[in-house]
């Protein structure tokens, strides 16, 4: 009796390939953590005995802004990235997690535009993509939910939003690559962010579920969908504690996991560059930031 054989697809091939890559360079950021976490806790005896305290990042005054003077903000850095143009703009567009992604830790390569907003839900980004309409992206980053599902928003709302906005991003920005960001799991019981029993109140295997299902809208779209949920889980289904100031936002570490994920997938689309190189223009925030 004889077997047909059936031919595995190249793609998948070069897609196993490249998630190896992905889980293997975070492995290494982890690794690298835990050595510098146990050389800082154990000096050598050469070194002084009182080492600096760890200073607590400043979220500076934007972090106590409203929902309108973000709006007007954000509109006034997307008209100024509209009018200077500058090469390989990629944009950052979610909640407060793109928002306070480190200007310094985002890749090197490009010029960004963050559209984040603290506290954004996806009905909240879909009603305001309009603001960079006039940009010109290469690449546009979009990362939103988990504040739906705070608020008890249903996935069948959340899925539509994120339809019409992955919809009208196609539209407005064909020459763009558009990567639709799986939503993070949450730190479970070992969060201690404010709201800890909202986070308690959602499953993250019912995050997990719900990515699923964005997955295949991003495959129906015709859009990349970046898996980062499975980069930040751990075994017990939460998100990583050593990634995450609360256990619902990231600390540098889950920052750095987060842009290697954004370098390689970049570089698997093929905008035609193998290597990371500088760019001549400032990076992140800084290059459109408006003085209040």
């Amino acid at each position: 009796m004889s077997t047909t054989a059936k031919t595995f697809p190249v793609w998948a091939f070069f897609l196993l390939a490249t998630n190896g890559i992905l889980m293997l360079a975070v492995i290494l950021l982890l690794w690298q953590q835990q050595r510098l976490t146990a050389f800082s806790s154990n000096p050598p005896s050469q070194l002084p005995e009182k080492q600096p305290q760890a200073v607590k990042p400043e979220l500076g005054p934007r972090h106590q802004l409203n929902y309108q003077k973000w709006l007007e903000i954000l509109e006034q850095e997307a008209k100024i990235a509209a009018d200077q143009r500058p090469p390989k703009l990629t944009i950052l567009a979610g909640d407060s997690l793109s928002l306070w992604f480190p200007v310094e830790l985002l890749p090197k390569d490009r010029n960004w535009l963050n559209q984040g907003i603290s506290g954004e839900t996806s009905n909240g980004l879909l009603k305001r993509l309009n603001l960079f309409d006039n940009t010109q992206p290469e690449t546009i980053f979009v990362m939103i939910g988990i504040n739906d599902l705070i608020r008890g928003v249903s996935e069948q709302v959340i899925l539509d939003n994120q339809r019409q906005i992955l919809s009208y991003l196609r539209r407005t920005h064909p020459q763009a690559k558009i990567f639709v960001q799986s939503i993070l799991p949450h730190g479970g019981e070992t969060a201690t962010w404010e709201g800890r029993e909202k986070l308690l109140a959602i499953p993250n295997s019912r995050i997990q579920q719900l990515n699923e299902q964005l997955k295949s809208i991003a495959a129906k779209q015709g859009v990349e969908y970046l898996d980062l949920y499975s980069l930040f889980v751990n075994q017990q289904g939460n998100l990583r504690q050593e990634l995450t100031t609360d256990g619902l936002h990231l600390n540098p570490a889950g920052y750095l996991v987060w842009r290697t994920a954004l370098q390689i997938y970049q570089q698997r689309i093929g905008t035609g560059d193998k290597s990371i190189q500088n760019s001549k223009y400032p990076t992140g925030r800084q290059a459109y930031k408006i003085q209040n």
